[in-house]
């Protein structure tokens, strides 16, 4: 993997059960999307999680607050922790009644010496299971457009380790049999003794002229394919400077690639995106673009924080209920949620709106709302408090209610009230900088990781202006950044920086398009 979260150490609640256990769980080929539901699931129960270096450190945002989390990645020649230290770190973890998830790239029991750790963990009377995950011999070939078998071209696929040879591999592999097989040959780990490979294939048969596909970091943004054939395969991966991790490809299956490419043609492919939208707002954006074919990555710069119903809350709500408000403005999906909440915190429910009309700013709020079984009596087309006050006041309102943020933009208010309009404000919650997701971001904006940063609102980019820590020119210039409307361009704008990026209309389907539409003239 291209990068790394710094490790958090902390403390977990002491509610795990008496009896721990060990979960050696499959991570995926890289791609978070191709983790499985069991893997995610087991990450969120976790009280701790010893990660491995090609486990794709964006899974641990399914982690809990309070998990401790643990890297421990060994590479060729590089070891952050021996494989002794590992199994007794399982251990004592275990033995202190947690639950402890071991996330190792692919799948725990290829190549991945998951079969080790279970043995070692059951000779000492260790609980463990098993959670199988998505192999890079199979998935990475399929990224790169090649079939690992295929009708009438092979009957068979062996997947073979490239540590053959080396001193602590331990296998002596029979060449002659993976010649002869006519079959698709995978190799894990080869990059280092491709030459010995090859010599070894064509010496016992195998043509020299055979096709060999060399996959380097699979199903990620930074896929890079060579086509090759035996003979040069190695001499080519040097020239072309391919470093593991990269999963090797030899037969007759690999010429299919020239027909059945397919990740490179997503308009996003390639492309590592940022957002730093709270958590909890991510996922229509994080849809489409993932849906294009970008990696995303959810790098929160605010953190929502539900103010409570106070005495103040609940007098709006008895006025509301005796129909003194006759409109209630919502201007976002947060406030709506928020909105809501209070009301049943309050002890009603959604009958304490019945006297009131409701004015949405644009249809992701519309939509927030109906998920809640109420229909909005007015939706902006121009999402902005600008449109919206102007929407609100071709309504002739005499009082109007807006629950929002307690500190949020005034232009709504200013509009109503200069028009004579009485306009109440309710603090529902507060937004503040979300010091973890700010530090990820910065710490993968230094190692120049990400290609596009997304800003929705102009608070999120203050927030990360308030707290990065590094002036932000030094910090954003690598990347493009992308705006959600002419306010978040503005602050953007007064810090000196550059928009490359900016949405027609103000959503997250724009917003995706304006990115790919990007992309698309960098080609």
């Amino acid at each position: 993997m291209p990068f790394h979260d710094p490790p958090r150490h902390e403390t977990p609640p002491s509610n795990s059960p008496v009896q721990g256990i060990v979960y050696l769980a499959g991570a995926g080929p890289g791609d978070p999307g191709l983790v499985t539901l069991r893997t995610v699931d087991c990450l969120r129960r976790a009280d701790v999680i010893i990660y491995d270096n090609l486990a794709n450190p964006t899974l641990l945002d399914h982690a809990r607050p309070g998990a401790e989390l643990i890297y421990a990645g060994k590479k060729a020649d590089l070891h952050i922790k021996t494989q002794d230290e590992i199994n007794h770190l399982l251990a004592d973890r275990a033995r202190a009644g947690k639950v402890v998830v071991r996330l190792k790239g692919g799948d725990p029991f290829l190549f991945g010496r998951g079969g080790e750790e279970a043995a070692w963990l059951t000779s000492h009377g260790i609980a463990w299971e098993v959670v199988p995950g998505v192999t890079s011999a199979i998935a990475v070939p399929a990224y790169a457009g090649i079939p690992v078998t295929h009708r009438m071209v092979n009957g068979s696929l062996h997947i073979v380790t490239g540590h053959e040879g080396a001193s602590d591999s331990g296998v002596e592999i029979d060449w002659s049999v993976l010649a002869r097989s006519q079959g698709t040959i995978v190799i894990l780990m080869g990059v280092k003794n491709l030459a010995f490979i090859a010599e070894q294939l064509m010496e016992h048969g195998l043509p020299g002229s055979t096709p060999v596909a060399m996959i380097r970091r699979g199903t990620l943004p930074e896929q890079q394919t060579l086509i090759t054939q035996l003979d040069r395969a190695a001499k080519d991966v040097a020239a072309a400077a391919i470093k593991p991790p990269a999963v090797c490809v030899i037969g007759e299956v690999v010429r299919l690639r020239e027909q059945l490419a397919w990740v490179e043609q997503r308009p996003l492919f390639g492309v590592r995106v940022a957002m730093t939208r709270p958590r909890d707002e991510n996922d229509t954006l994080a849809r489409a673009l993932t849906s294009l074919g970008a990696e995303v990555l959810t790098t929160p710069t605010l953190c929502l924080h539900p103010l409570p119903c106070d005495a103040n809350a609940q007098s709006v709500f008895s006025r509301l209920e005796a129909g003194e408000f006759d409109w209630v403005a919502l201007t976002s999906g947060n406030g709506v949620r928020e909105f809501m909440r209070m009301i049943m915190d309050s002890g009603r429910d959604a009958r304490a709106l019945s006297r009131a009309k409701i004015a949405v700013i644009g249809a992701r709020t519309a939509d927030a709302l109906r998920a809640h079984n109420l229909s909005p009596d007015l939706i902006c087309e121009n999402p902005t408090q600008e449109g919206l006050a102007a929407d609100l006041l071709a309504q002739a309102p005499r009082r109007v209610l807006v629950p929002r943020a307690a500190v949020a933009r005034p232009q709504l208010e200013h509009q109503l009230s200069s028009a004579g309009i009485a306009v109440e404000i309710l603090p529902l919650y507060a937004m503040q900088p979300d010091a973890a997701g700010i530090e990820k971001l910065r710490h993968m904006l230094e190692r120049q990781l990400v290609h596009v940063v997304t800003f929705t609102s102009a608070r999120t980019f203050e927030a990360l202006q308030e707290m990065a820590g590094a002036p932000l020119p030094g910090l954003l210039e690598k990347c493009a950044i992308a705006v959600l409307g002419p306010v978040t361009r503005a602050a953007v704008e007064k810090a000196g920086l550059t928009v490359a990026i900016e949405a027609e209309k103000s959503d997250m389907i724009s917003l995706s398009k304006a990115i790919a539409d990007w992309h698309s003239r960098l080609a």
